[in-house]
């Protein structure tokens, strides 16, 4: 099979709502694989919407075409507060990455109600500050950064081992002095490079 740029593949695709803690919904789609479940999951997170940025930015859009196909990936996207795209508009206004927490916390709710398996946030450009800033939740796996301009998020998130930049976060218990870090599999501890 030969993808191309608007290939499509077969898929559940399903639009969503996602109910924010502050009283907002927002509007989004969830697409799985066609015949199995999932084998894990991605919650995006779409770069700046002041400059064009929404669901269907075309990495995430193809990522939600193919990868429940090719991968047996569940694909959550969806708009940030006040976002339109041709899904629809997310109720809201952007808020500089600080009530986007609320947004970012509705989709992990999302994957946890809806039992998705093994989930990992995706942040691409403004959606990397909302990872590292917001991300901060038991449930998630890991996190994948896409183009980070670290321009919303503090150096401290930046850097393994520091504490996150939100600890009052409705879902990082206060105690949590640093977000969890992937733990090593068993195994594959490294050896060190020779000089």
């Amino acid at each position: 099979m030969q993808i191309r740029a608007s290939t499509v593949l077969p898929a559940r695709r399903e639009d969503v709502e996602l109910h924010t803690a502050d009283g907002l919904t927002l509007v989004g789609e969830l697409a799985l694989p066609a015949e199995r479940d999932p084998v894990a999951t991605l919650i995006t997170l779409h770069p700046l919407p002041t400059h064009g940025g929404f669901m269907d930015s075309h990495v995430y859009r193809k990522a939600a075409w193919r990868l429940p196909a090719l991968a047996d990936l569940a694909v959550l996207r969806f708009n940030l507060r006040g976002v339109s795209s041709p899904r629809g508009t997310s109720e809201g206004t952007f808020d500089n990455a600080e009530g986007e927490r609320f947004d970012v916390a509705a989709a992990i709710e999302l994957a946890e109600f809806r039992d998705l398996p093994r989930r990992w946030l995706v942040g691409w450009s403004f959606g990397t500050d909302l990872v590292l800033m917001h991300g901060c939740d038991p449930s998630v796996e890991g996190a994948v950064l896409l183009s980070p301009p670290l321009r919303f998020s503090p150096p401290s998130t930046s850097r393994p081992g520091t504490p996150p930049a939100s600890p009052s976060s409705p879902w990082c218990p206060s105690s949590t002095t640093t977000c969890a870090r992937p733990r090593p599999r068993s195994g594959s501890r490294r050896s060190p490079r020779p000089r």
